[in-house]
């Protein structure tokens, strides 16, 4: 299991290296002068020179990847050329309403989709279970971005039953909670379906199980042997796709936040590209790459400590 784990995390920080190498090539090779874009046509060349000098762009780009990776190393991730403040705070400012954004999303899509998963294996091969597998496939196939604009075109302008932009207001849980619901709506129903049908998928395989058969022999309700025996185990695979679905739907935010103009991270990355503010991209990248990492890893070590099967893998 140590060895197992030491390698995870070393993966984990090779694909974190890979993932700067190649913003830091795709900055390189944007077009246009960072500078001018930022300051505008009338900036002084004196101006110019000065802003690129504090964004760091005026040395090699060998010197640019070591100079911010050393100082990532100790947590800073520069300075922000606009406010003059850490980077790091900025994200750590915004970071916590997009992680409750996220774990909204999540927390609704993994009940709701383990629900309908169960409801398909209780009344597998019925118009339910087809019903069920249509509406799962259909909420897989249609884009996050796609969702809420419809949604925020359908609930906020023309029932206006829920806000259509903003993130409620400050102190007042019941604003923010309604501000919540279509951004949360938009991110998480594609992952039900994901859920859904792997949930059906694993446990139809578990069915076929000794203690499944056993507890069927003593005259167990279905429902009981789907729920108490049958998820049990089933549930285990739905865990990676769980921390998966948690780095996407914390992606998905960019788009989401930007449609329901809601303060995040999201905001954050897109008035930094916009103004050409490459310390706070580049920073923000690796903060959420690194936390994305940071999630499917323990995913991993989690399925590795509960899965028998995982274990005897890496004893062999």
């Amino acid at each position: 299991m140590l060895g197992y784990s030491i390698k995870r995390v070393a993966l984990a920080l090779l694909i974190l290296v890979v993932v700067m190498l190649g913003m830091f090539a795709m900055v390189y090779v944007i077009p246009g002068d960072p500078a001018s874009i930022a300051l505008g046509p009338r900036a002084t060349p004196e101006l110019k020179a000065l802003l690129i000098q504090r964004m760091g762009l005026d040395q090699s780009l060998p010197n640019q990847i070591w100079h911010f990776f050393r100082a990532a190393a100790t947590g800073d991730l520069g300075i922000d050329v606009w406010s003059k403040r850490p980077v790091l705070d900025v994200i750590l400012e915004v970071f916590p309403k997009t992680l409750l954004l996220g774990a909204v999303s999540l927390c609704w899509a993994v009940v709701l989709g383990i629900g309908l998963g169960c409801l398909a294996v209780i009344w597998r091969g019925t118009f339910i279970d087809r019903l069920l597998g249509v509406l799962s496939v259909s909420m897989i196939a249609v884009p996050s971005f796609v969702i809420a604009l419809y949604s925020l075109l359908i609930f906020a302008v023309w029932l206006g039953w829920l806000p259509a932009i903003g993130a409620g207001q400050s102190g007042d849980w019941g604003s923010q909670a309604r501000a919540l619901i279509l951004p949360s709506f938009a991110i998480g129903v594609s992952w039900v379906g994901y859920i859904a049908r792997l949930v059906r998928a694993s446990m139809l395989e578990v069915m076929g199980a000794n203690h499944i058969r056993t507890a069927r022999a003593f005259g167990l309700p279905e429902t009981v042997v789907v729920l108490k025996y049958a998820l049990r185990i089933a549930i285990v695979p739905t865990i990676a796709i769980i921390a998966i679905g948690a780095g996407s739907i914390l992606s998905s935010a960019v788009f989401v936040e930007t449609v329901f103009s809601r303060p995040g991270i999201g905001t954050l990355i897109t008035g930094a590209v916009e103004k050409r503010n490459y310390p706070v991209v580049m920073g923000t990248v690796l903060f959420m790459t690194a936390f994305y990492l940071f999630v499917v890893t323990a995913a991993d070590l989690l399925i590795a400590r509960l899965d028998p099967r995982v274990r005897d893998v890496l004893r062999g």
